[in-house]
């Protein structure tokens, strides 16, 4: 791969930097994207990847740094995929998303926000409450992430994203190989740690085969007893994916109790191996606020509810909350969660819409999708049951940008954007906007 000479002209989202390349075959120049870069810098970069409009490069050496460039404390950095800023200062990565996320809205909405965004801090390092690990047991062990654009994996022995009680936990995982009792059939180990740190919960996701229980029990065991915080181990075989379903696969209990109990702004959650969680534990206070504000009213709807993160606090200012949620394993949670005011329906969004059309009078609507966002079906019947208010957390700002545009020509008014940085360190964006009627 040749080298070359490169000018980065912006951060886009990703985790890339933007630059142009001449080439004396095209008229135009040719946009390459180059990781672990800063708007400004001039960098020797090699071509990895062509294709038509664009390619991609691989960052061989910082030729004039950007004064925003800071000296990356993990010593996986550029190696690992799991984060893609730490060469930025904290601060002037809050800055670049929020320019990321402006230029998205503005490019795939055609939404140029009048208003300010407004920017939620985390402390930098250690605010991961849940992480997933890959591992392999022969030939040779080795666990951590994959590397930086591969399914190479990529052995780690600490992440300084993660919390300390999930540290802990991987360097017990380490001794165990040492001693040779990690079980060949586990594929993935998913940490998940309570808000104050205290007691962790894990998950291992098994490889497709035969299933050795003894030897799955025995591992659960010894990783329990060299980190006493641990709560609950359980286990889920690996779906076939020729089965062409979404489902979680049941988990099989190995020690304790594979739930925990999670505390976020005043409230208690009992959330179970494999249900989905926010993974920020110094943020989620701060999330479920902005979503409920000084909101109050007879009735609200909560599409998407997970274990209940919105719908419990709702069920505190509204007469009424209904819970609406398709997952087994987070409706089990939901149910556990919920006081008496809130009625679960364990459907899809699409489905509970298409019930409930031209009957149900919300007077707000709380949306949390995953990172597909919504359907086009589900933001038009959203925006026919015409609530005071729409509340939309989104973990994409394309998906974002495209579901805005359908409700802003459909007569919504964006009346607050805030960026909430669950991620920092990577290129994550994670936003909260409250949507009005013109």
């Amino acid at each position: 791969m040749t080298p070359v000479e490169l000018t980065i002209e912006k951060l886009v989202y990703g985790g890339e930097g933007l630059a142009r390349l001449a080439s004396d075959r095209e008229s135009r120049a040719k946009t390459v994207f180059v990781p672990y870069v800063l708007p400004g810098e001039k960098v020797e970069a090699a071509i990895a990847e062509e294709r038509p409009g664009f390619a991609r490069a691989e960052l061989r050496k910082v030729l004039q740094p950007s004064p925003k460039r800071t000296a990356a404390p993990c010593p996986y950095f550029g190696e690992c995929g799991g984060c893609h800023y730490q060469h930025i200062s904290y601060d002037e990565q809050l800055r670049l998303k929020t320019e990321i996320l402006r230029e998205t809205l503005r490019r795939n909405a055609k939404l140029d926000l009048e208003l300010e965004i407004q920017t939620h801090a985390s402390p930098a390092f250690g605010y991961r409450n849940r992480t997933r690990f890959h591992l392999q047991v022969k030939p040779d062990f080795t666990i951590g992430y994959f590397k930086h654009g591969s399914h190479e994996l990529l052995s780690v022995r600490e992440c300084p994203i993660s919390s300390r009680l999930i540290n802990r936990a991987l360097g017990q995982i380490w001794k165990l190989s040492e001693l040779g009792q990690v079980p060949e059939q586990v594929g993935e180990i998913e940490t998940f740690a309570d808000a104050n740190d205290e007691r962790l919960i894990a998950e291992l996701y098994l490889l497709p085969g035969r299933v050795n229980n003894d030897d799955l029990n025995k591992f659960a065991s010894a990783l329990a007893a060299g980190v006493p915080e641990i709560h609950g181990i359980a286990s889920f075989a690996r779906v076939d994916s020729r089965s062409h379903t979404a489902e979680m696969p049941k988990a099989c209990p190995l020690h304790g109790d594979a739930s925990i109990a999670y505390e976020a702004a005043g409230e208690i959650y009992r959330v179970s191996a494999g249900a989905f969680f926010q993974t920020n534990r110094f943020l989620l206070p701060s999330m479920i606020e902005l979503a409920m504000g000084e909101r109050k009213g007879r009735i609200a709807l909560d599409l998407y509810s997970g274990v209940g993160l919105f719908a419990v606090p709702l069920a505190r200012r509204f007469e009424r909350v209904i819970a609406v949620e398709s997952s087994p394993v987070a409706v089990a949670d939901l149910r556990a969660n919920i006081p008496e005011n809130v009625k679960v329906s364990s459907q899809t969004a699409e489905a509970y819409l298409s019930s409930v059309a031209g009957t149900l009078k919300p007077d707000l609507i709380v949306l949390d999708p995953p990172r597909a966002g919504l359907s086009e079906e589900v933001t038009a019947q959203v925006s026919r049951l015409a609530p005071r208010e729409i509340v939309y957390v989104s973990c994409d700002p394309a998906t974002l940008a495209r579901d805005l545009k359908q409700f802003t020509s459909g007569g919504w008014k964006i009346a607050e954007m805030h960026l909430i940085d669950l991620f920092p360190q990577t290129f994550h964006i994670e936003t909260c906007t409250v949507l009005r009627r013109n």
